[in-house]
């Protein structure tokens, strides 16, 4: 393997000694993000804290660029704009003034290893202690109901904090993933949090799904992460929902199955009939008692069409 440390420029004079923070939040995108939570929830973060930046990747050596073209703007008869790929490493500061950290950026398409070896010896040498990603994943779940997690970890106290709703599976990969099954595999704390976003809203932006995500980075990191900003578009997303939902019988039909299934499978986890069940989930998905796929796919996607060209 070549030297990790050359996938990386520092872009700060202070030691690194002096710049450290015990939790590391890592949002590399990749292959599943629905309702754009891990976005929404890194543009809030940016956007409310200070911040600067520590380290930058050399994504000319990771990113495949045909696979997915960086956008240029043309204008008129030349090209007046290019939006550069960037993978950096940030400090930010919660309400409180504690630090912490975020490696934000396009998941890499190329020599992960080497990616995990430079991530790991930079959090070293910050004294980073916990690493954290999350994301959403589209599950039966309803738009009216709070939004609920899972968690997966290399701890058995990392995992505590939530319930399994898998067994055995085998699953795409992503970078997220091997960095914390190398982080295992060396006895290091990481936990990831998968967020569960209503399976037709999956596509758009759903903003309490990343409200939901930072505060159980909050909890898990010891922060002081302010959600007013994402509760407020969490409730604009609310209303524009609730008002298409009146305007369809069919799609408030679907919506009222849903939240049936919801309430009667929290109800049997709340009554403890079946240990078992409490690996399913509130995601779990009871065939027999959801619309076809057809309904979904027709009603659903129509109304949320109209609440994406914004019509309300």
């Amino acid at each position: 393997m070549q030297d990790p440390s050359a996938l990386f420029r520092l872009e700060t004079d202070t030691d690194l000694a002096d710049l450290r923070a015990s939790t590391l939040v890592v949002a590399l995108g990749g292959f599943i993000d629905a309702g754009h939570t891990q976005r929404l929830l890194v543009e809030h973060l940016l956007r409310t804290l200070d911040h600067t930046v520590v380290a930058t990747f050399d994504v000319d050596q990771l990113i495949d660029y045909r696979a997915r073209r960086p956008v240029m703007t043309f204008s008129q008869d030349r090209y007046t704009g290019y939006t550069d790929p960037s993978l950096a490493l940030y400090r930010l500061v919660d309400d409180s003034g504690t630090p912490f950290f975020l490696l934000w950026g396009p998941e890499p398409d190329y020599q992960w290893e080497r990616v995990v070896e430079a991530v790991t010896a930079l959090a070293k040498a910050l004294s980073v202690e916990l690493f954290v990603t999350l994301y959403g994943i589209p599950m039966a779940v309803p738009h009216t109901r709070p939004v609920s997690s899972t968690v997966h970890g290399t701890t058995d106290e990392l995992r505590s904090l939530g319930t399994r709703i898998f067994g055995t599976l085998n699953a795409p990969g992503s970078l997220s993933g091997l960095l914390e099954y190398r982080l295992g595999e060396q006895g290091r704390a990481a936990v990831g949090f998968v967020i569960y976003v209503p399976h037709y809203l999956a596509q758009g932006d759903y903003p309490a799904a990343a409200a939901h995500g930072l505060e159980r980075i909050a909890e898990v990191g010891g922060l002081d992460l302010s959600p007013s900003g994402l509760e407020l578009a969490a409730a604009d997303s609310a209303h524009a929902i609730a008002a298409e939902v009146v305007e369809s019988a069919e799609a408030a039909e679907i919506v009222r199955a849903l939240e049936e299934q919801y309430d009667a499978r929290l109800a049997r986890l709340g009554d403890g009939e079946n240990e078992g069940e409490e690996h399913e989930g509130l995601g779990a998905i009871d065939a027999g008692s959801l619309p076809t796929g057809d309904q979904l796919g027709a009603e659903l996607e129509a109304f949320l069409e109209e609440i994406r060209r914004g019509r309300h």
